[in-house]
């Protein structure tokens, strides 16, 4: 082997290239002893070239043993073939940190590793191993999926209740409408508005109002039985809840149950109409025939006439209505209030 000055000079070069790159690298012989092992590995691990050089990888690094990395080595002196480990069953597979103070911690750098086979004439294989540090690129994703995650609620909930708004109402009628008529379920749809609320944002003043119905819809999410019921805001003083897999009878006993729970509140409204010196709400019920599917229009249509119907009747009360298939008129209005 020529050892002339410009060899020294190239291997000088390749070292001070080795040290300057801001990757972890390292080779290893055939028999997987390390030949190699860079300053930056040497910094992020607190382990020397001087202290690891000619000793077996799997010492320094034991928890490794029949593990991926194990694996990829193997591959790479045995079969010539190169592995990139995957960032998200390998994370931190080597003992790196960032800095003394999250090894204090012993938070690991997150890590993509490589492991590539190097064939060098005149002796056995041996296999380049890159570690890059992936912390930021990793912590960046995570804050991304977390202000999406973020985004993702502002988009489908109420900004004052906290509860669906109407996109989110919108996109869950058209999914529960599919899968009942898919099923030949039934479903069950209430159209929900709080009596002379506009009087009572008059008299007491909008930041009341608000109060109120935050009051109103942590009342009626309280009320709900089940996962898949859904209460959104559909407008103003106005709530929606579609109750999946519910026929008529259930959907009145789950409006009487809110009727008469927002009543028991007893939030005062002196300005209220009729004997009632409260807030009350009034309720219309749509619910679809198992064998007599229906449009979202159609179920929203049935269901808003009823609550109209209920409040041209006295209000604080629930009434249904039967909705109709396309080309027939709707079913009668039925006032099923206690009072």
């Amino acid at each position: 082997m020529t050892t002339g000055p410009g060899h020294v000079g190239r291997l000088g070069l390749l070292e001070s290239a080795l040290g300057a790159v801001n990757l972890g690298v390292v080779v290893l012989d055939g028999a997987r002893r390390v030949v190699l092992w860079n300053q930056w590995m040497a910094r992020h691990s607190g382990l020397s070239a001087d202290t690891v050089m000619g000793r077996d990888f799997l010492e320094l690094y034991p928890e490794l043993r029949a593990r991926r990395v194990d694996a990829a080595i193997g591959q790479a002196l045995r079969d010539n073939f190169p592995s990139l480990l995957s960032q998200t069953l390998n994370k931190s597979p080597f003992a790196l940190y960032s800095s003394p103070a999250t090894a204090a911690r012993n938070e690991r750098m997150q890590q993509a590793v490589a492991v590539t086979p190097i064939d060098i004439a005149g002796a056995p294989r041996h296999c380049l191993i890159q570690v890059h540090d992936v912390s930021v690129a990793v912590g960046r994703e995570k804050l991304l999926r977390e202000q999406t995650l973020v985004l993702r609620s502002q988009t489908f909930a109420d900004g004052l209740t906290g509860i669906a708004n109407r996109r989110h109402f919108d996109v869950a009628m058209e999914k529960e409408l599919r899968r009942a008529k898919r099923n030949g379920a039934a479903l069950s749809l209430l159209m929900i508005d709080i009596d002379h609320f506009k009087s009572y944002n008059d008299h007491y003043g909008h930041q009341q109002g608000d109060d109120c119905l935050i009051q109103v819809a942590a009342a009626l999410t309280a009320l709900l039985q089940r996962s898949t019921d859904l209460l959104a805001r559909y407008g103003g003083e106005e709530f929606a809840v579609i109750l999946p897999e519910t026929d008529a009878d259930g959907a009145l006993a789950m409006a009487e149950a809110m009727r008469a729970g927002i009543s028991a509140l007893a939030v005062p409204h002196l300005q209220a109409g009729g004997a009632e010196r409260h807030i009350t709400v009034s309720i219309g019920i749509a619910s679809q025939d198992q064998d007599a599917p229906v449009e979202v229009a159609t179920l929203i249509g049935a269901a808003d006439r009823a609550l109209y119907g209920a409040k041209r009747a006295g209000r604080n009360r629930v009434l249904a209505q039967t909705p109709a298939p396309a080309g027939v008129a709707g079913g009668p209005t039925r006032d099923l209030c206690a009072d």
